[in-house]
């Protein structure tokens, strides 16, 4: 079932719908204020494969957060920038980011 058609309770849903897993926000994170190729996004997001990488920006352009412009240029080479709408999601993802840095200062042990 696509996620598009599955109904939700509240706002939260759909947001986690196109923001979940592992990777999506770490990308969107990364795009902020920024137009970045692949490569830079693939050093940017340290772990990720460049399958994945690939699979999730493709997902992510479907979801229209983020914007793919392939440039007629030789050698060949795609940038990917945020939309309106991956802006605004940005945007308040930043309180969550700013919890998390929180949970990880107050929770977790020190190393």
């Amino acid at each position: 079932m696509s996620k598009r058609n599955i109904q939700f309770n509240c706002g939260i849903g759909p947001a986690f719908a196109v923001i979940g897993g592992k990777w999506k926000a770490v990308i969107l994170w990364e795009l902020h204020g920024a137009t970045r190729r692949f490569g830079e996004l693939k050093r940017l997001v340290p772990g990720i494969t460049e399958k994945m990488l690939i699979q999730q920006l493709r997902e992510l352009v479907a979801d229209q957060l983020v914007s793919r412009v392939d440039m007629a240029t030789v050698p060949p080479h795609v940038e990917y920038s945020l939309t309106p709408l991956g802006v605004s999601l940005n945007t308040a993802l930043g309180p969550l980011a700013r919890w998390g840095a929180h949970y990880e200062q107050q929770v977790r042990p020190k190393a």
